[in-house]
């Protein structure tokens, strides 16, 4: 399991100080680029030459509201993975580890020049597989 924090701050929230239902999304990828930059890859994962990591499939599901202030932990687990895809769930915890928000993610890697279904880097599938539950 991979843990990344993040402060919630006010531009996060709607008017009521709660955070705003699609900044979870944001928060959680940027954990997931935490995660990625944890692998310490040869070559550039979000901007390279010869494939890209679309997300196929994303859901969240809200248990507790999460307020302007607060800190959350962001907890990353690798639930599946295949040759060329990938899922992640992430758990959001407040201080006193209460789930707050739970999101999944499926992605897949293509060839960014035909968008074809190709095999994920081994360094990848390495550094995933020490986060697999």
């Amino acid at each position: 399991m991979f843990k990344s924090e993040k402060k919630i701050s006010f531009y996060d929230c709607d008017p009521a100080g709660v955070l705003f239902f699609a900044r979870v999304f944001e928060i959680c990828h940027s954990a997931y680029e935490d995660l990625i930059r944890e692998f310490n890859l040869k070559e550039d994962y979000w901007n390279n030459e010869n494939y890209i990591v679309p997300i196929l499939n994303s859901e969240a599901h809200y248990h507790k509201p999460i307020k302007y202030g607060e800190v959350i932990t962001v907890e990353i687990r690798v639930t599946t993975i295949k040759s060329s895809s990938f899922e992640l769930e992430y758990s959001c915890r407040n201080k006193a580890d209460e789930e707050c928000a739970v999101v999944k993610t499926v992605h897949v890697f293509v060839e960014k020049a035909t968008w074809k279904k190709q095999k994920m880097k081994t360094e990848i599938y390495e550094g995933l597989l020490k986060h697999y539950v």
